[in-house]
């Protein structure tokens, strides 16, 4: 008793592509850069929170949550923007970022001044960390960006 397997080839085939709607998402290299440079960062708290807090104790501590909160929230910020106002215009969504910007700029600069005032941190913890927050949040959402798979046409 033989049995035939079907022909392949004698089956119509099926062209229309069914998994295609997460490639046309074009918010998705936006949400996965949030999500890689969110990645980045807990991992840059863990490491500077053992260094620091080697080298440092108490203050050195202080001054990574601090610098992480302040240096990755600053460029985190930019990117919820954008997400959020993905579905309005550009020129919108121009206007919110850089509105947005300015904000930042202005509540960063009257951070500095008001934390200038305490000592239970260690500045030069803080001043390292935040360099190192800004710098590993701006190349992980680009790689984020980046890598991420997405259609150019709709």
């Amino acid at each position: 008793m033989t049995t035939s397997s079907p022909n392949p080839e004698s089956q119509p085939r099926d062209l229309n592509v069914r998994d295609a709607s997460e490639y046309t998402d074009q918010r998705r290299p936006i949400i996965r850069a949030l999500k890689v440079a969110g990645g980045a960062l807990v991992a840059l708290t863990l490491i500077s929170l053992m260094a620091w807090g080697a080298t440092r104790d108490l203050p050195g501590i202080w001054a990574v949550l601090l610098g992480v909160a302040i240096g990755g929230g600053f460029v985190l910020a930019t990117a919820v923007t954008v997400l959020v106002t993905s579905e309005s215009s550009p020129s919108t969504t121009m206007a919110v970022v850089l509105g947005g910007w300015l904000v930042k700029m202005v509540v960063l600069i009257l951070l500095f001044v008001w934390l200038r005032n305490f000592n239970f941190y260690d500045s030069t913890a803080f001043g390292v960390t935040t360099l190192a927050a800004l710098v590993v949040a701006l190349a992980a959402e680009a790689w984020g960006v980046i890598t991420t798979r997405t259609s150019y046409l709709s």
